[in-house]
């Protein structure tokens, strides 16, 4: 009789396999999505421009993004990759670039362990007079954007051009160049002109909103469904072990 309630027992508890099997598939499928989310993540830059002149400051934070923290700023400047921060201890954190310097054009992006890595953002410090911000993360279409040329140092009621994919597009404006509602035909590489003084080129990135691009629609259902699948896995084999250890002790009870 002690046989028998002892392999009863090693029977139900041999239930605790497979099911934790499963759970950590579905812990890898979480971590999936995880990675997924944060791929489609930028680091965030203040000011929001692509472009900074020598000497000011500006900063690459990854605090929150995706709602993760832990994660490192990084860099690639003429083909070296390396930390934002000046050594690794202290790498964690907002990357703050108190006085920008040429050799601090490059690109910057997010990262933290188990492989994960944020998108990247092109960032151009320029020792010229004038300089084009334009938004550092792509545009939504429909948003309203601002494209400003500013010139440095400040000068009151001074026009500017601004150039599309090198033609002429505006002439003689104050300084601003505003779509109120962008579009993908705006999408393309914008530089401007102050008393014949040229910015550095930016491209503006414009994309669709999210709720209409089918391939993200796609990867987000496709990933519910495994998971559900996963989570049904998990129930069922819990309700199987449970029914057959209940039918086990009942039939070990009447044969006592």
């Amino acid at each position: 009789m002690e046989a028998t309630a002892l392999h009863i027992r090693l029977s139900c508890s041999s239930l605790a396999s497979p099911v934790m099997t499963v759970l950590l598939l579905l812990a890898a499928e979480v971590d999936f999505s995880y990675s997924q989310k944060a791929d489609a993540g930028f680091p965030q830059v203040v000011p929001n421009s692509q472009q900074h002149f020598q000497y000011e400051p500006f900063v690459v934070s990854c605090e929150g993004l995706e709602g993760l923290t832990g994660w490192i700023v990084m860099k690639k400047v003429k083909e070296t990759v390396q930390t934002c921060a000046t050594s690794w201890s202290t790498s964690q954190g907002p990357c703050t670039i108190e006085n920008a310097f040429l050799s601090d054009t490059g690109e910057y992006w997010c990262e933290m362990g188990g492989g994960k890595k944020s998108k990247t953002v092109n960032i151009t410090v320029t020792a010229g007079s004038v300089i084009l911000e334009s938004p550092v993360h792509p545009v939504m279409e429909g948003d309203a954007v601002t494209l400003r040329c500013r010139m440095k140092p400040a000068s009151p009621n001074l026009t500017a051009d601004f150039f599309k994919d090198r033609h002429l597009m505006e002439s003689g404006s104050a300084g601003n160049l505003t779509f109120t509602s962008v579009s993908g035909s705006n999408e393309g590489l914008y530089k401007c002109r102050i008393s014949g003084a040229e910015s550095p080129e930016s491209w503006l990135h414009v994309r669709a909103p999210v709720d209409e691009d089918p391939q993200a629609l796609q990867l987000s259902l496709l990933l519910w469904i495994r998971l559900g699948v996963f989570l049904f896995l998990v129930t069922l084999l819990l309700l199987i072990g449970l029914l057959r250890c209940r039918k086990q002790q009942t039939s070990t009870n009447v044969r006592v």
